[in-house]
């Protein structure tokens, strides 16, 4: 039974405690790997690596930097097999989706930022006896906490533009997924990235997570995850004074108005409720249909959605694997018969599910499609994280608006419609920190990512996330 290393100082370490949890395949709910069981002997021997890295790291130039990142990146892309199995093993999801998404934007995030640091530019104001320029200096250590569902994407996503903007970073992967992010140590370790700028520490958040973020030496954390844990860690940071970037969850509406181009609009749709077993922060989760097509649009909907292929994850037409862990599928499944609780009527996902072994003992779920849920009810307010989404209509703008905006959450959101004028007003008026028009899930890495109300705090992306890991100083200079 492999057991993943710790990677501390460079080398790949057991953990000073010699303590492992399970690592279960999510498809088949047999265990296949020891997972440590990091603590606070870990964290000192990562955070004393980091600070020694430091100096040297941080006072490199950006393109020396940026050529360990480039390393990076080609490494993943030569590794791309290796790693989306590993990644389609350890979450369940389709090795399809791993082989053309996950990985391919793990690399992507490395080779982006690498990139992005060289074109990195000062700010100056100039006056009529003196000028301003703007220095922006790396923190020093930093904390970076990934979640489950897009394993390796999201945590290059944080790692890539900590380190290219001179940081050292105490990076910790989800406990329930962390295979990819083992396999990065080595990749690091085979590039020759200089010991102690990065460490990666595996282990429980509610452990060594927690030790991460109450770790004074830690001058900024950025965590991506639930929004009761993102609480937490703004609890913990504030007395700090620490930099915080917190992505949390969604409830994400779009919106389907009665020009749209229906066929796309559907399928682009069922796409956003269902990819990753609906298991994305950005998933649509509440569609609204303007009434006069609503009957229309949910036959097709459904129709589509219950030809979705659930199963194996090696297959090729795999459209859905299986959910992360035993206790996610149970949360689920409690949602759904909540729904059914709430007066929602089930359109879809009832359907007998049988696998072949070793399926057969897996996470796996149908898609579930529900009508008829008010606005207000906890299936169209909480965070499910699972296939599950709910239709309902609305009968103008205004309306669709006001039902969109019906949330404590705020990340991102969709609309369907082939009026520009509209597009751009209803853009306006939607409270989240992302509207896609016509599409979903189209990522530019330039742009600013995150989200309002209680999806989190800050931005990501682009300059915004060289921003954060840097601080800003100001030189006046009198002529």
């Amino acid at each position: 039974m492999e057991k993943i290393a710790n990677y501390i100082n460079g080398e790949l370490i057991t953990p000073f405690s010699s303590q492992y949890m399970d690592n279960i395949a999510p498809s088949t709910a047999e265990k296949y790997s020891e997972i440590p069981l990091s603590d606070n002997s870990d964290l000192d021997e990562a955070i004393k690596a980091a600070e020694i890295a430091f100096p040297s790291w941080s006072n490199l130039s950006a393109n020396e930097r940026a050529s360990f990142l480039l390393k990076i990146s080609e490494e993943i892309k030569k590794n791309l097999h290796e790693l989306a199995k590993a990644e389609s093993r350890d979450t369940g999801k389709p090795l399809s989706l791993a082989m053309n998404v996950d990985i391919p934007r793990a690399s992507a995030n490395f080779e982006f930022f690498a990139h992005a640091i060289t074109q990195f530019s000062s700010e100056s104001h100039s006056g009529v006896d003196s000028i301003n320029y703007t220095l922006r200096k790396p923190i020093g250590v930093v904390g970076c906490i990934s979640p489950w569902n897009l394993p390796l994407y999201l945590f290059t996503w944080k790692i890539a533009p900590a380190l290219a903007s001179g940081n050292c970073v105490i990076a910790k992967p989800s406990e329930i997924t962390p295979y990819t992010a083992f396999l990065l140590s080595k990749i690091c370790k085979k590039v020759g990235l200089p010991k102690g700028v990065l460490n990666i520490l595996h282990g429980k958040g509610a452990e060594i997570g927690n030790e991460i973020v109450k770790n004074g030496k830690i001058k900024a954390i950025s965590f991506t995850g639930g929004t009761a844990t993102g609480k937490k860690i703004a609890e913990i940071s504030a007395p700090m004074f620490r930099k915080i970037s917190l992505e949390l969850g969604g409830k994400n509406p779009a919106l389907v108005f009665a020009d749209c181009d229906l066929e796309k609009t559907v399928d682009e749709l069922v796409r956003a409720s269902f990819a990753n077993q609906g298991e994305i922060c950005l998933c649509a989760s509440r569609i609204y249909i303007e009434s006069s097509i609503y009957k229309e649009f949910k036959k097709i909907f459904v129709s589509k959605v219950k030809n979705l292929k659930v199963g194996d994850p090696n297959q090729e037409d795999t459209n859905m694997g299986a959910l992360v862990s035993a206790q996610h599928k149970e949360k689920v499944i409690n949602y759904i018969q909540l729904a059914k609780e709430e007066g929602g009527t089930l359109l879809c996902g009832n359907e007998t599910l049988k696998l072949n072994p070793p399926y057969d003992q897996g996470y796996f779920l149908r898609p579930h499609v529900f009508e008829n849920l008010n606005s207000s009810c906890r299936t169209n307010q909480e965070e499910i994280f699972g296939p599950v989404v709910s239709l309902n209509t609305f009968e103008n703008d205004d309306e669709a608006i006001l039902l969109a905006n019906d949330s404590d959450y705020g990340l991102a959101s969709s609309i369907w419609t082939s009026d520009l004028s509209r597009a751009h007003q209803i853009s306006e008026r939607i409270n989240t920190g992302i509207v896609w028009v016509n599409c979903w899930m189209k990522r530019d890495l330039r742009t600013p990512f995150g989200g309002m109300k209680n999806s989190g705090l800050g931005r990501e992306g682009g300059l915004e996330a060289l921003r954060f890991f840097t601080e800003p100083k100001n030189v006046c200079i009198q002529y």
